[in-house]
């Protein structure tokens, strides 16, 4: 119990020190995440909208193979990808491993079926006569497009934060991609990790704690804008 006690205090005393280390990590977190998400609802959300609205051949296969890749392991999507970057891959050549960027590239596979599912699952419960009266009244594919987004904003705006809690928390992909190199690659997961494993308590605390607070005000972002859907 006493090594507990001691690795919370100490874990307070980096918070309120404002430890450099500490918030080098969390700092890089906060920013690979979300570079990964903008990305990710640059190419989720007009997908999702087109998979709500259009109909086409193949479309259930698809909606099934998104919804599948929600449950995805992270270590997998890590594989995936590492596969593809590493040195024999075939985008090897660009040296992407053990880079910030091959960290971005994890989160956003990970990030964007999650999106693409839930915009699809918000667009499909908006009434199709908003689209049907935008498209009368003269306007263009992209403004009725709009019209729809609009109307369904809060659950859109759910679906991008589902993504970026879903992100910022996970430890697979970001461990293999990144390679937890010091003042390079290393995020508030792979740091807990790894600070653990070296009796480093009261460090991984203090990224836990953060972690956990920054994961509490999504989910409090997270029920606000569902609140707002309903």
């Amino acid at each position: 119990m006493s090594f507990i006690i001691e690795g919370l205090r100490k874990a307070f005393a980096l918070i309120f020190s404002l430890d450099k280390e500490v918030f080098h990590i969390v700092l890089f977190s906060l920013r690979v995440s979300s570079t990964a998400i903008v990305f990710a609802s640059l190419l989720g959300i007009p997908l999702g909208f087109l998979l709500g609205v259009k109909d086409f051949w193949g479309k259930k296969l698809i909606v099934v193979l998104v919804n599948n890749a929600l449950a995805m392991p992270t270590v997998v999507v890590g594989l995936i990808v590492y596969s593809c970057i590493s040195r024999v891959g075939p985008l090897g050549y660009f040296g992407l491993l053990y880079t910030p960027l091959a960290v971005i590239i994890g989160q956003f596979v990970l990030a964007t079926p999650i999106i693409i599912a839930l915009t699809h699952s918000a667009i499909q419960g908006i009434d199709a006569k908003i689209r049907n009266t935008a498209l009368t009244l003269g306007a263009t594919e992209m403004q009725a497009a709009w019209a729809v987004i609009v109307e369904a904003r809060y659950a859109v705006m759910s679906a991008i934060i589902a993504g970026f809690g879903r992100v910022i928390a996970e430890v697979g992909a970001a461990m293999m991609l990144g390679g937890n190199i010091k003042d390079s690659t290393r995020t508030m997961t792979t740091a807990i990790s790894l600070e653990t494993s070296k009796g480093e308590f009261g460090f991984g605390i203090a990224l836990g704690m953060i972690l956990l607070l920054i994961s509490l005000s999504i989910n409090i972002f997270l029920s606000y804008f569902q609140s707002k859907k309903v």
